[in-house]
C-alpha cells in the first residue's frame, strides 16, 4: 500500500494537487479513517478482509483519476464535514467552506441571548450547511432553508432528512420567498464572486456557476439577498451575509438604508469576509 500511495502522490502533483487528497480516497475506499492508514496492524486487517483486494484497487484507481481531473475531493467522497456535521454533497451544490464557520459561530452567540423560539432563515441554503449548523447547535432555533436551484435542493434534501429532518425546505428565489414571513435572524452566502474572476479548475470547472457568481462586481446577488432579508426580518433582527475580501464598503452600501450596526468580520486569516447588521425599526 506504502508504494500505491506513493505513486498516487506523484500523480496528483503532476496536476498540482495536495497529496494527502490520495490518503483520504484510500482511507475511503478501505471504509477506513485517513488516521487508520497510518496503524500498520489495522491496515493490514483492513486489507485481509477485502472480498477481492483488486476491485478495491480498481476502485481507488478510478477514483484518483477523477481527483487528478480537478473533480473536487468531496464529489468524489459524497461527503463534505461543516462544524459537527458530515454533508452529503456532488454536482449541482456547492461544496461548504470552513470560512463559514465562524459567521455560523457568531450567530449562534447572537442566538442564545434570545429568548426563545428564534426563527432564523438561510437564503440560498445550499447543501443546507449552514441551516443545519444552526438548527442542531441551537436548540431554541426554529429553521427555515430557502433554495431555487433543482439540483442543489436535492442535497438539502438529502442532508435535512439525514440529519434534522423536521428543518422546513422552501424550494423559491430568494426573491419571492415567505410572503409575509417575519424572523428573527437571517443568514445567507450568496453568488458574490465577479464574473471575471480567475478561480481553481476544481471550482471553475465542477461547481455550479449559479451558487458561484454574482455579476460584473459580484455584487448582483448579495443585493437581492439584502433586499429580501429587509423584508423578512423583524425590526431589531440580524443580518448575517458572505462576502469577499473586497466587497465589505458595497455591502455596507447596500445596507444603509434599512440596517444599522453594520460591522465588517474578518476570517481567521486576518481577510474581510462576512458582514452582520441590525434591521431598522419601521
Amino acid at each position: 500500500m506504502r508504494e500505491i500511495l506513493k505513486d498516487a502522490k506523484a500523480q496528483l502533483a503532476l496536476s498540482e494537487i495536495d497529496g494527502v487528497d490520495a490518503e483520504i480516497l484510500l482511507a475511503h475506499v478501505l471504509g477506513i479513517s485517513r488516521m487508520d492508514l497510518h496503524n500498520p496492524v489495522l491496515l493490514e486487517r483492513t486489507i485481509e478482509a477485502l472480498d477481492d483486494k483488486s476491485i478495491s484497487l480498481e476502485t481507488f484507481h478510478n477514483l484518483l483519476a477523477r481527483r487528478i481531473l480537478h473533480e473536487p475531493l468531496q464529489y468524489i467522497t459524497g461527503t463534505a464535514y461543516f462544524r459537527n456535521l458530515e454533508l452529503k454533497v456532488g454536482p449541482g451544490v456547492l461544496v461548504p467552506r470552513p470560512e463559514s464557520e465562524l459567521l455560523v459561530g457568531a450567530v449562534l452567540t447572537h442566538i442564545a441571548n434570545l429568548p426563545a423560539p428564534v426563527s432564523v432563515i438561510d437564503l440560498g441554503s445550499g447543501s443546507g450547511a449552514l441551516a443545519l449548523a444552526i438548527a442542531t447547535e441551537a436548540s431554541n432555533s426554529r429553521v427555515i432553508a430557502v433554495e431555487k436551484s433543482d439540483e442543489a435542493i436535492v442535497w438539502l434534501k438529502k442532508n435535512v432528512e439525514s440529519i434534522v429532518g423536521d428543518l422546513r425546505i422552501v424550494h423559491s428565489d430568494v426573491n419571492d420567498a415567505l410572503p409575509g414571513i417575519k424572523c428573527d435572524v437571517v443568514i445567507a452566502n450568496p453568488p458574490y464572486i465577479e464574473d471575471e474572476s480567475d478561480l481553481p479548475r476544481d471550482v471553475v470547472e465542477h461547481e455550479p456557476a449559479i451558487a458561484l457568481f454574482g455579476g460584473k462586481d459580484g455584487m448582483d446577488a448579495p443585493r437581492q439577498f439584502i433586499s429580501s432579508a429587509s423584508r423578512l426580518l423583524k425590526s431589531g433582527g440580524l443580518l448575517a451575509i458572505e462576502h469577499n475580501e473586497k466587497q465589505g464598503e458595497f455591502i455596507k452600501d447596500a445596507l444603509s438604508a434599512d440596517f444599522e450596526e453594520i460591522q465588517l468580520h474578518q476570517d481567521l486569516a486576518g481577510r474581510p469576509r462576512w458582514t452582520s447588521a441590525i434591521r431598522k425599526n419601521t
